[in-house]
């Protein structure tokens, strides 16, 4: 159930004047003058700084210490807890090494010119995969093809980076369990706690849907279309014996079931469906469906996905209505949850017009409770009133640094980060494709609070986003609107301390019948014995 449906095809940048022109409107739009109502860009925030003298307040000092050691910052970040990741592509989150020791062991090629992994035999020059393992350069060579580690001179970040899913996409498909143990395992080791990875569940089968179904503009009839005879019903009950060989292929290769199992069998796992925003109007409206009715059905699923580039062709001319399917089925489907790609685009990429409202209609006629990247805020039309919005509604931004950097060349004080923040929109640290980008959630915590000249409390608050934002079901530990107001514990656990041990009482009743306060519950305690640790030092 992992996708090969993130593939970018080659994109003819805008004429220099056009991207010229743009870029002058973007500059003058940027960082100072992008919230002259707000707080200052380094100030964003209600984190409160600690009581004098207490771990917490040790521990930031700590912090600002290491500033000047790389080793003892790397490690201070690596030992952080970090919460979940909420913006994760399985295929594109293993490491790629893993990727080709899995090509060589299924026997496959690698074609010569495009460095793409094919089955046997190998013909036209293609070698067996099985090269790599002894042959250094050959290795070499297909790490700088499937990932963005000293990618050739030349190639824009963006081509290269979509062109890597179809190069490797012939070894994903065939182990999501064994990819899934390996990212949950990784996920471990950098203390993280959750995570929401994304997968394409039964693709073949919601094409042949599609298909036969063919495409109707009107939504409703559309829909009795899919449900008639019980077709949807068969692609969800697909989809769920796919998850059902995952999670046995997951336990076996995470050694679940012997006497040493791996971290990655603690993590909690949820499935974000996704949809190939290239595909037809009936593939896109299908693949949407399923993935909603499977959210409903299924508590390992939560919500859906747009993926794909956002400045395809076929996604450029269908985004609008791509968002009033969304709408439509979001209706139908109203425990399931939507979480949308918004934004990823960036002056020279797309015409001006297509900057301007994309990030808005995800908001306001998709309704996502989440955005993914939204790097062209500031583009957009009433950005400041689109801003607002997602304050008030709690829509949170998934923020995933490097690769924002790698793919758009957008970075530092050009991307909007302190902008979101500044306007009180939920912000969540995420690694998106960290295989791909040869990176991991740390570099992006480390990363955040070099730049952004983020304190210890700011960590903090972005590691308890990623929890209160996640679609984790029950209520939560903390109160009100903590991006606005601050972290603070609801009546029940105000006067328990995480890290003494399980609460009673009506705090304990919270932790037991909330998944979503048991987790922010966790997290706590961690934050507890890591200020211990740095406390001491």
């Amino acid at each position: 159930m992992t996708h090969r449906s993130r593939i970018g095809r080659r994109r003819t940048l805008y004429p220099a004047g056009a991207a010229a022109l743009c870029l002058l409107t973007a500059l003058s739009a940027l960082p100072a003058s992008a919230q002259p109502d707000g707080p200052r860009p380094d100030r964003a925030g209600p984190a409160a700084r600690p009581p004098a003298g207490s771990a917490e307040a040790r521990t930031a000092a700590y912090l600002e210490s290491a500033r000047k050691d790389p080793g003892r910052l790397r490690d201070f970040f690596r030992k952080l807890p970090k919460g979940g990741d909420l913006h994760n592509h399985l295929s594109g989150a293993v490491s790629t090494e893993y990727l080709i020791e899995l090509a060589a062991q299924d026997g496959l090629c690698i074609e010569k010119k495009t460095m793409t992994a094919v089955q046997p035999p190998c013909r036209n020059g293609a070698r067996p995969a099985a090269d790599a393992r002894t042959d250094k350069a050959f290795h070499k060579e297909l790490v700088r093809a499937w990932s963005m580690e000293d990618f050739p001179q030349g190639e824009s970040g963006h081509d290269h980076f979509f062109a890597a899913f179809g190069k490797f996409g012939e070894v994903t498909w065939r182990h999501p369990g064994k990819l899934l143990a390996q990212v949950a395992e990784h996920a471990a080791e950098q203390n993280q706690s959750y995570l929401e990875t994304m997968a394409t569940p039964a693709s073949d089968g919601a094409k042949k849907l599609a298909e036969e179904v063919g495409w109707d503009p009107d939504p409703a009839r559309m829909h009795r279309k899919l449900l008639a005879g019980g077709k949807l019903d068969r692609l969800v009950a697909q989809a769920r014996k796919e998850a059902d060989r995952t999670d046995a292929e997951f336990r076996t290769a995470a050694h679940c079931d012997s006497g040493h199992p791996g971290r990655a069998c603690r993590m909690p796992v949820r499935w974000i469906s996704q949809v190939s925003r290239g595909g037809s109007p009936e593939r896109v409206f299908t693949q949407i469906a399923l993935g909603l009715r499977l959210a409903e059905r299924d508590s390992r699923f939560v919500a859906v996905n747009l993926v794909q580039p956002e400045d395809g062709e076929s996604a450029l001319r269908n985004y609008r209505l791509q968002m009033r399917m969304l709408n439509y089925l979001g209706k139908q489907y109203p425990k399931a949850h939507i979480t949308l790609h918004a934004g990823e685009l960036w002056p020279g990429l797309v015409k001006p017009e297509d900057l301007s409202f994309h990030i808005d209609e995800a908001v306001n006629v998709a309704k996502a409770e989440r955005i993914g990247h939204g790097v062209d805020l500031v583009h957009e039309k009433n950005w400041r009133q689109l801003a607002r919005t997602m304050a008030r509604r709690k829509t949170a931004v998934e923020v995933p640094l490097t690769s924002n950097a790698q793919i758009l060349g957008v970075k530092g004080d050009d991307h909007p980060f302190n902008t979101y923040r500044a306007h009180g929109v939920p912000v969540v640290l995420a690694t998106d494709d960290p295989g791909i980008s040869r990176t991991d959630i740390s570099h992006e915590y480390q990363y955040a609070s070099t730049t952004y000249r983020l304190r210890y409390p700011e960590l903090k608050d972005l590691a308890r986003a990623s929890l209160e934002y996640a679609f984790l079901p029950g209520r939560s530990l903390w109160r009100g609107n903590p991006t606005r107001d601050g972290y603070r514990p609801t009546t029940a656990c105000a006067t328990e301390r995480p890290g003494a041990g399980r609460p009673g009482g009506a705090c304990g009743r919270l932790l037991a019948d909330s998944p979503k306060a048991a987790a922010q519950w966790r997290l706590e305690s961690s934050f507890t014995t890591f200020e211990r640790t740095h406390a001491q030092r």
